[in-house]
């Protein structure tokens, strides 16, 4: 396939793990936020099915990111191509136990109305998955690994590539950091995450958009091979 056409369809997946990620994050607040209500009230069970739905999309767009982006980066360095594989499929574990825990909420509505506790317990345990998932995962993959491989490659522009760099560092300790007070930050430490999560989040945006829109960087000296084999085929013989 086609190096830009590869681009496009990488950004395209980019930007529907935003779409997907952060609608089913709202569709689900409704359980995370009072999961003992949720139970004992009427709730919302289609809201939450359409978020679990768009968290399954999600897995299929994450994924998708690693596997079209796998064949172009592996000229740059196969080990953490490879890397980046894995890094989104972990991640992905942690999406799906999220939802399995979110529907257990919605389950007890139906079967036991009256078990708050373990309603808490289950919402608790998807804000685990979160943490670990998108608040440590997500920083070595999207961060870390991927701003290497997009800086070392020169496939996008190497200014925009420290944002990851930057990003990932900062949500690894950040999230480290939660995860020692047992996932329940002080304000302040709250706020201190939600700052470090925006060269990430800027990062991953511009990612999106630079390569569903303008491509891969056509200089980019691993994709000089693709541009000698055009020039290459269409000279006649």
């Amino acid at each position: 396939m086609d190096s830009q056409r590869i681009a496009r369809i990488f950004g395209a997946l980019f930007l529907l793990t935003f779409v997907t990620s952060i609608a089913a994050l709202a569709l689900f607040q409704s359980v995370l936020d009072d999961p003992a209500g949720y139970i004992a009230g009427g709730g919302k069970d289609n809201q939450i099915y359409l978020g679990a739905f768009l968290e399954f999309l999600l897995i299929v767009t994450n994924v998708g990111t690693a596997v079209v982006l796998h064949p172009i980066v592996r000229r740059e360095n196969e080990l953490l191509a490879i890397a980046y594989v894995a890094a989104r499929v972990m991640e992905c574990v942690f999406i799906a136990a999220g939802i399995i825990f979110v529907l257990g909420v919605v389950t007890l509505r139906h079967d036991s109305p009256d078990a708050s506790d373990l309603a808490v317990s289950l919402a608790a345990l998807k804000d685990w998955t979160f943490l670990f998932g998108p608040g440590l995962v997500v920083p070595f993959g999207n961060g870390l690994i991927l701003g290497y491989l997009m800086y070392r490659s020169g496939l996008v522009p190497r200014r925009a590539a420290w944002l990851g760099l930057i990003g990932g560092s900062l949500i690894i300790v950040s999230g480290t950091a939660v995860m020692f007070t047992g996932n329940d930050p002080s304000d302040t430490l709250r706020s201190l995450q939600g700052i470090a999560t925006i060269p990430e989040f800027l990062w991953e945006l511009f990612l999106g958009i630079y390569c569903m829109v303008w491509g891969f960087r056509r200089d980019a000296p691993i994709l000089q091979a693709d541009a000698r084999g055009g020039r290459a085929a269409a000279t006649p013989a």
